[in-house]
C-alpha cells in the first residue's frame, strides 16, 4: 500500500489562487491543487492513500481551514489540519478536536513563525503522542523565512519531546542536505523524501546511503504534490536500489505504523 505523506489540496475555486499566491522560486506546479486533480494523479501513479496537508497562513483562517481539511478525510485521504502560534494552545486544540483531526502540518515559510517558537513548543507538549506533526524544514523563501526552520531545530524538538510523532519534510532540510545529514541522519526523527522539483535531482547513491544510515523504518515517502509528479517520485524511490522490504517501508510501511493505518507493509 503506497501512502503519500505530503500533498496539498484546496477548494476548487481557491486552488489556482493558492498556487499563484505561494510561488516558490524556480518551481512550477505539476498538478492543479484540487481534490479531483489529486485523485487522478493518485490513480495514474499507483498511490493508494494521500495525506492532505492543510496550512493556515494566518490565525484567523485556522478553524475554516481545519473544517475543510476534515472534509477531505476518507478511505483514500488522510486529513492533516493546521495550528498557529497566534492562537492559544486551547484554541488550537479546540479546533482540532471539533473537526476530529489527529495530525497537523506546520509550514514556517508560509505561516511566518519559527520551529523554535515558545507557543509551538507548548503545543508539542500538549500533543504528547496523540497528535502527529509533519513540518517543512529548510529553504524555499527569503533569508528570514529560511531561518525559521532548520535541521538543528528538528533535532532539538526530537530531544525535548521524545513521544512526539514528528516527521521532517525534505529529509529534514530542503536545499541544505549537508546540514540535515550532519544533524539528523541516525537521529530519532522520521524524515520525509520530497525534494521539488524531483527527488531524481539528487544523486541516488547519496539518498540510498542516507536511507540506509537513518533506517528505512524512519523514512516516509512524500511527493509534495502538486509541485511534483507522484509517479516520478515513486520511480525515483524505486531507482535507489534498496531492498524490497526497505522500499515497502519507505513507500508506505513506516507512515502506516506511525499513523496506525492498517497496511500489509506495516510490520
Amino acid at each position: 500500500m503506497i501512502i503519500d505523506a505530503h500533498t496539498h489540496v484546496w477548494p476548487d475555486k481557491i486552488a489556482p489562487l493558492a498556487l499563484a499566491g505561494n510561488p516558490v522560486p524556480g518551481l512550477e506546479a505539476r498538478g492543479d491543487g484540487t481534490v479531483g486533480g489529486l485523485m487522478r494523479d493518485m490513480s495514474t501513479s499507483g498511490v493508494d492513500v494521500s495525506c492532505c496537508l492543510a496550512i493556515a497562513n494566518e490565525a484567523r483562517h485556522l478553524d475554516r481551514v481545519n473544517e475543510f481539511a476534515a472534509g477531505l478525510a476518507g478511505r483514500t485521504r488522510i486529513a492533516f489540519g493546521t495550528v498557529h502560534v497566534d492562537l492559544s494552545v486551547e484554541e488550537n486544540l479546540g479546533s482540532l478536536r471539533r473537526h476530529g483531526i489527529s495530525q497537523v502540518k506546520i509550514h514556517p515559510l508560509f505561516q511566518n513563525f519559527g520551529l523554535d517558537h515558545p507557543r509551538l513548543w507548548e503545543l508539542f507538549e500538549a500533543f504528547g503522542d496523540q497528535i502527529a506533526v509533519i513540518t517543512h524544514v529548510g529553504e524555499g523563501g527569503d533569508a528570514y523565512r529560511n531561518s525559521l526552520s532548520s535541521p538543528r531545530m528538528i533535532r532539538d524538538i526530537a530531544r525535548q519531546f521524545p513521544d512526539l510523532r514528528l516527521m521532517a519534510c525534505h529529509f529534514g532540510g530542503y536545499k541544505i542536505l549537508d546540514d540535515a545529514e550532519e544533524m539528523l541522519a541516525g537521529a530519532d526523527v522520521v524524515l520525509e523524501t520530497s525534494w521539488p522539483p524531483s527527488l531524481a535531482t539528487l544523486r541516488p547513491e547519496r539518498i540510498a546511503a542516507l536511507i540506509r544510515k537513518h533506517g528505512p523504518e524512519r523514512i516516509v515517502f512524500g511527493s509534495d504534490w502538486p509541485m511534483t509528479s507522484p509517479a516520478a517520485e515513486i520511480a525515483a524511490i524505486d531507482a535507489l536500489g534498496l531492498s524490497d522490504d526497505a522500499t515497502k517501508s519507505v513507500l508506505g510501511g513506516t507512515i502506516a505504523r506511525l499513523l496506525k493505518i492498517n497496511s500489509p507493509w506495516a510490520h
